[in-house]
């Protein structure tokens, strides 16, 4: 989207800076600090060493998966050290140019996918669906209850 932008084509919707501050794990955990939002404890990581004391620290289970990647590719949850290793050596090459996002796997949490449009001061919330599968597993490869089967009305 920033090519298409600084090419003078008109970007009509969320903007590449939107875009961003969403996929930059760095800027969106900025931004939810400012907002006082919770989040599990995470990490952006680039190198293997990097990755080992990260999630030392967060702690496991952890969802592991590249940064700035769609649909879910790549994405996998790791229990323990080795598999930690075994996913940076196969799955990915951490590299500067290509971080891998570490999160602490909430076991047992409920996953929601809220869909909303916003025209830059009234929010409307379109639909609140509940992933059937466990949280972790990426919302496009999960079915999903309208409206949610676990949520009060």
């Amino acid at each position: 989207a920033r090519a298409l932008e600084a090419a003078g084509v008109p970007i009509i919707g969320t903007s590449p800076d939107a875009i961003d501050r969403a996929e930059d794990r760095e800027r969106f955990q900025h931004m939810v600090e400012r907002l006082n939002l919770r989040q599990p404890p995470n990490a952006t990581v680039r190198s293997e060493d990097e990755a080992i004391r990260a999630a030392a620290k967060i702690g496991y289970p952890l969802v592991v998966r590249p940064s700035y990647v769609l649909g879910g590719r790549a994405m996998e949850i790791v229990y323990q050290e080795d598999e930690l290793k075994r996913y940076l050596r196969e799955a990915v090459q951490v590299s500067n140019d290509s971080p891998v996002l570490l999160d602490h796997f909430l076991n047992c949490a409920i996953e929601m996918d809220v869909d909303a449009v916003c025209d830059g001061t009234d929010v409307v919330i379109g639909a609140i669906m509940q992933h059937i599968e466990q949280a972790g597993v990426h919302s496009g490869d999960s079915a999903c209850s309208l409206p949610p089967y676990s949520l009060p009305a």
